[in-house]
C-alpha cells in the first residue's frame, strides 16, 4: 500500500487536468468542427480577425467559403470563422 500511496498524488494531479483542461478543450475542438462543417450559403459569420460577411459559396474540396463583405467578395479558409462570434451575431436579441 505504500508505493501506491506515494503515486496516488501524481496519478490524482493528471485525472484532474484531464477532466479540466484536456477534455474540455477536445470538446470545443469538436464543437468547431462541425460548426464549420454544417455551414451553408447566407449565413452571416464573423472571422476570428473581426471581418463580418455573409456566405455566398462553399468549397468542400479545399474546405474554403467565399464571403461576401462591404469591400467585395473574399476567399477564407473555414476555420478562420470564429464560432463564438458568429453564433452571438445570430442569436436573438433579448428585450
Amino acid at each position: 500500500m505504500g508505493d501506491i500511496g506515494q503515486f496516488l498524488p501524481m496519478i490524482l494531479i493528471f485525472v484532474v487536468a484531464y477532466f479540466f483542461m484536456i477534455r474540455p478543450q477536445m470538446k470545443r475542438q469538436k464543437d468547431e468542427k462541425k460548426f464549420a462543417a454544417e455551414l451553408k450559403r447566407g449565413d452571416r459569420v464573423i472571422t476570428k480577425s473581426g471581418l463580418h460577411g455573409k456566405v455566398v459559396e462553399l468549397n468542400d474540396k479545399d474546405f474554403s467559403c467565399i464571403l461576401e463583405t462591404m469591400a467585395g467578395k473574399l476567399k477564407f479558409d473555414r476555420s478562420a470563422i470564429s464560432m463564438e462570434m458568429s453564433k452571438k451575431l445570430n442569436a436573438p436579441e433579448k428585450k
